[in-house]
């Protein structure tokens, strides 16, 4: 039985419970982060309690917690559910309020925290890539904001996976945003692009990795606005996220990206990530 942490406790998952008047149940009002683990410690770990605070700053939530708190909590969570690589899920509340769209003075933010075991990802991703489709940004003005409120996130991954596509990428204006649940990318001529942090792209932690780790290999990155066109003339693309890291599109809109395969760019990127990877955990 997995462990899990509610409010201050450590205990069996069944037994967590929260009330229907937490806020997070009655409008989707908190903020969470996603964070990998691998061989028992913690991925980037920093970069995830930076944005968590950033999302916490935007909806105007008290951190409940401080870094410190947060560090120790999560390495017992994933001592207790075993080790090795899992997936923490955390996510903060606004708390325990009567309904009323105005925030409550006084609510205690509520905190929850799991980890389970990291879903493998499938060779085959890795090997041949993955199928993509292109659909409208129906999302929120600020998805800068990691909030739990998804809906529209859940509505175009399902339409993503209706049409035997592992990700949606999602088109806004007539440019690229990012996935639904991920960061996107092209490269054309062996130069990467990626859309700029903004109000319409969340700031994600495997994306910074990514852009620190082409400065270092000396690989051209440029953030910027990618238009539909430009996306779909694209030697690579690419995406990344927590859990699946970085992942080559071979197939978009059922037509091959670039040659069908996984293109050179991203082999010396993963490569030099999964390099990252292992100098952490033997840190």
């Amino acid at each position: 039985m997995a462990t899990v942490y509610l409010n201050g406790e450590y205990l069996p998952a069944e037994q967590a419970k929260v009330s229907v008047f937490d806020r997070g149940f009655l409008f989707g009002d908190g903020v969470y982060e996603v964070i990998p683990v691998y061989q028992g410690h913690c991925f980037e770990l920093e970069g995830h309690l930076a944005r968590l605070q950033r999302s916490l700053d935007g909806v105007r939530i008290n951190n409940p917690l401080t870094d410190v708190e947060w560090s120790e909590m999560i390495q017992t969570l994933i001592d207790r559910n075993g080790g090795g690589d899992q997936a923490v899920y955390l996510q903060v509340t606004r708390g325990v309020a009567p309904r009323d769209h105005l925030f409550p003075a006084n609510a205690t933010p509520s905190v929850f925290v799991m980890s389970n075991p990291m879903q493998p990802i499938p060779d085959a991703f890795k090997a041949q890539g993955i199928k993509c489709i292109t659909l409208p940004d129906i999302r929120w003005q600020r998805c800068d904001i990691k909030a739990i409120t998804l809906l529209a996130n859940s509505l175009l991954k399902q339409q993503a996976h209706e049409q035997g596509a592992q990700e949606a990428l999602l088109i806004k204006d007539g440019h690229l945003t990012e996935g639904a649940a991920s960061n996107a990318y092209i490269v054309k001529n062996g130069v990467i692009y990626t859309p700029e942090k903004n109000a319409e792209v969340l700031p994600g932690i495997t994306r910074d990795v990514v852009l620190r780790l082409a400065e270092q290999a000396g690989i051209e990155l440029h953030q910027q606005m990618i238009t539909e066109a430009e996306l779909h003339d694209a030697d690579e693309i690419w995406i990344s996220s927590s859990t699946r890291e970085m992942l080559p599109v071979t197939l978009l809109d059922d037509h091959p990206v670039g040659n069908g395969q996984p293109g050179p760019v991203w082999q010396r990127l993963i490569t030099l990530y999964q390099h990252l990877k292992q100098e952490q955990n033997l840190g």
